[in-house]
This record gives C-alpha cells, structure tokens and sequence, in this order.
C-alpha cells in the first residue's frame, strides 16, 4: 500500500489539461487492481508521458495551427517565434509557416 499511497501523492499534484487526463485515468487503473502499483514502472511510464518530446510534439501541433486573426503582428511574430522554438522548427519550414498562417 506504501507504493499506492506514492503513486496517488503524485498525482493529487497533477492538474489541468493532459495531467488532469492523465491522473484521472491512473486513478481508475488503481481502483481496478487488487494488486500493488511498481513504483519504477510508474516513474518511467510519468517520464514518458511528460518528456520534452511531447512539449516539442505539442509546440509543433500548435505552431502548425497557430493564425494571427486579430492579433497585433508584433505579439503574433513573438509568439510564433516562441512556437517555433520550443518545437525545434528548422528556418525554412517555419517562414513557410508563418506566410501560410498570416
């Protein structure tokens, strides 16, 4: 039970979006097994969820997505820049990009 009580500590400290998902259905999982949880497949399974591979899979989503609409052009170039950062854009995918979505 001491693994479990981990395992549910972590989680009370996961919200909003993705983690709020995340926790939800690992709550269900728990509530499932008669069994105690594995503390390292736990970590390695919230690593994976969480890694900078998914910030970056995320980033590229919404940079492919991301439109100016009202915004003021200088807020909408910030924000792209940071998008194209963040999802590790080469130049000339991101100036191709930036022209489709303006």
């Amino acid at each position: 039970m001491e693994t479990d009580d981990r395992i549910i500590a972590i989680l009370a400290y996961l919200r909003r979006g993705v983690a709020e998902i995340y926790t939800q259905q690992k709550l269900n999982e728990l509530d499932k097994e008669l069994g105690t949880q594995d503390w390292d497949d736990f970590v390695k399974e919230l690593k994976m969820t969480f890694s900078d591979k998914m910030k970056a899979a995320d980033a590229e989503w919404r940079i492919e997505t991301f439109k100016q609409g009202k915004k003021n052009t200088a807020d909408f170039i910030i924000e792209f820049k940071v998008l194209a950062m963040k999802a590790d854009t080469d130049e000339l995918y991101a100036i191709f990009l930036l022209k489709k979505n303006v």
